[in-house]
Parts: structure tokens; sequence; C-alpha cells
């Protein structure tokens, strides 16, 4: 696979106007060589595929990444100059602008000679990311499996006593017991009024009864994240839950059958929004509909106003439309889904309405 990635990489120096790519940010790394490593670059022209690390990940680099050669740097050399005794033939040299700091690029420019220029080039292998392979839509179904069967695994044991910290806990717990390798990020539980904050996290306040229960959270597996939102309630919700339930289920059900391998970022977005807007609660959907997810939380694709770019077949994203009232709460509902030609194959198995309401036991 890093063969194909590779080729498909190179055909985007031409338009990029560079003769080679240095690749500093971990997840582009691992995408790009397989190495998981915490530290190296990866060094590549038209003829070469370098991996640049140090002593500490001379094996694991041969065995994840077989398809490069591993530079091992010696322990009087920087990561900067060892780049610089290898760039050689390269004179246009692309870098990713949104990983480089401009401490780290005023470094790098030092160690490199004076003939190499060096080129922004934006998101060029993130765009590459957002097509997922069949092996990725494999890994992520995994991610998605276990988030939804942490959640399956939890649920019953949800009382209003219970604190919302308690409940990320358990969450936490079953994603592991369940072969996730881990947090996604870390787990939003907000309860009545901490419902209504879109990043709260788990804190003191108890579940309680009769108000709405943002669950926010996903299963990490092979470097892979999952993501899932579920409103819930225990015990009979108030006429005013009810509402706004119903609004945010519309606008995901909306969104989710409107979109096609046609629609834009800005279209998809829309239809989660225009239901939102016209129930007259469109000053409180805060953010925007969706992300595309995979070996990071928040990737390419993007759903919101401000993206214009079509959505690529064959993208893993988010679509989760939310409100979220000061005064009373918040409702969220995510699901993660996969772009194919005839439009989306929703991912995320949750049901949404037997967890509306769980009856105190």
């Amino acid at each position: 696979m890093s063969q194909e990635r590779l080729a498909a990489l190179r055909m985007l120096f031409e338009a990029a106007q560079i003769d080679g790519l240095l690749v500093a940010n971990s997840q582009n790394r691992r995408y790009l060589s397989g190495f998981s490593g915490s530290a190296g670059v990866l060094l590549i022209d038209a003829q070469r595929a370098l991996l640049i690390t140090d002593g500490r990940y001379t094996v694991q680099a041969a065995q994840e990444a077989s398809q490069f050669e591993t530079i091992t740097r010696t322990l009087d050399e920087t990561l900067d100059s060892c780049v610089g005794r290898y760039v050689a033939p390269i004179k246009r040299l692309g870098y990713e602008p949104t990983t480089l700091s401009v401490a780290d690029y005023n470094a790098l420019r030092q160690a490199l000679p004076g003939d190499v220029t060096l080129v922004a080039i934006g998101s060029l292998t993130e765009q590459l990311r957002a097509i997922k392979s069949s092996e990725e839509v494999a890994t992520l179904r995994q991610a998605i499996n276990i988030t939804d069967q942490a959640l399956a695994t939890v649920k019953p044991m949800l009382r209003p006593s219970m604190l919302e910290r308690e409940v990320a806990w358990e969450l936490h717990k079953a994603i592991v017991e369940h072969g996730g390798d881990g947090l996604a990020f870390e787990i939003i539980v907000g309860a009545g009024l901490n419902s209504a904050l879109p990043h709260y996290h788990a804190g003191n306040a108890p579940l309680g009864q009769g108000q709405p229960i943002v669950i926010d959270f996903g299963a990490l597996y092979a470097g892979y994240h999952g993501d899932m939102t579920r409103t819930l309630v225990l015990g009979q919700p108030d006429a005013k839950f009810d509402e706004i339930y119903g609004i945010v289920r519309h606008a995901l059900e909306d969104a989710t059958n409107g979109i096609t391998a046609n629609t834009t970022g800005k279209e998809a977005d829309a239809f989660a929004r225009n239901v939102i807007e016209a129930s007259g609660y469109g000053q409180y959907f805060s953010h925007g509909t969706g992300h595309g997810v995979g070996l990071q939380i928040h990737e390419e694709p993007r759903l919101s106003r401000v993206h214009n770019d079509l959505l690529p077949v064959g993208s893993i994203f988010s679509i989760e439309p939310g409100i979220y009232l000061p005064d009373w709460g918040g409702v969220r509902l995510e699901n993660l889904v996969l772009l194919n030609a005839n439009g989306v194959e929703t991912l995320t198995q949750s049901p949404l309405d037997p967890i509306i309401v769980i009856e105190q036991a």
C-alpha cells in the first residue's frame, strides 16, 4: 500500500512545483510509510523514499516501513542537519506549513544548502488521506464497532445518581475490554445544563432524571478513530426535549439522505442547518455539521459553511447536528458515514430511538 500512496503523492509534485517533500506530520508519516514511532521525518523525491529517525527506532522503522530506506542519524547531529546531508538532488523541497513551527522552519532553512528552496504545500497529503483504502475502511469499521459495543455495554449501567465522570470511566473500560487500544479523544459526558456546552468534558455532576445527557466518545483502534454522539435521558423527558431531539434527528436524517457524490462540504452542512434554522434554532447550532475521521479525529473533508470542495467518494466523515440552549441543555446526534458513488452508508450502528429514554431501575 505504501508504494501506491507514494505514487499518488509523487503525481502531485508537478502541480505543487516541487521535486521533493519533507513529511514531519506524524499522521502523514504513518499514512505514507507505516512508521508509528514518535520521532522522524520522511524525505521523498522521484527516486527515493527515506525515513530519517534516531537509534531508538531503527528496528521498529525497518519492521513498519519496509518500503522505505531507514536513515539513522548519529548522536552528534540534529534531524535537520541529517536532512541536509540527504536532500540532494532536491532543489525545491515541499514542507507542511501547518506542522512546521517558525523556529523549526528557521532551523531547517539553516541546515539546508543555499540552493534548496522551501515550498509550502498546504494540505497535499491530507487530501490523499481523505480517500480511504479498503484496508482503512475495514480498520475504521472495527473502531466504530468497538465504540458501538462500548455504549451498549454501559447504557444499562446508567442511573440518575451516577456522575458524568463515572460514565466516562465505564466507557473507557468498555472500549479496552472490547478490543480498543484506548480513547480516540477525551470523553464528553454532559448532563443537564452541561449538555449545552459542545466540548464539555465529564465532571462531577450527576446524570439526574428527565434532562438531556450528551455522550460523545470513540474508540482508538490500530491508529484509527471512532466517533459517536448520542443524547440520552433517564426517566420521562419534558416537552422541550421531545421538540429539540426531534429537530436534531430530522437534521441528521436530511443530511444523511441528501449527501451524494456531487455534494460539497457547504451543501452537506446546509442539509442539516436548514432544518434547524427553519425550526427557529439556527443561532444555537454553533459548529459545522461534520468532519473527516481516520488517523486523526478531525481531518479532511469538512462539512461546514466555508468548505466549497466536493466531498470525495471513499471518504469517511461525521454528520453531527446539534442544538445548544444555555438555559436548558443541548442535544447532539452523530454518526460516521462512508460516502459511496450512490450516497452514504451509515457505519455507526448504535440505535437512536431505543436510547432516548432509559427508565430508572
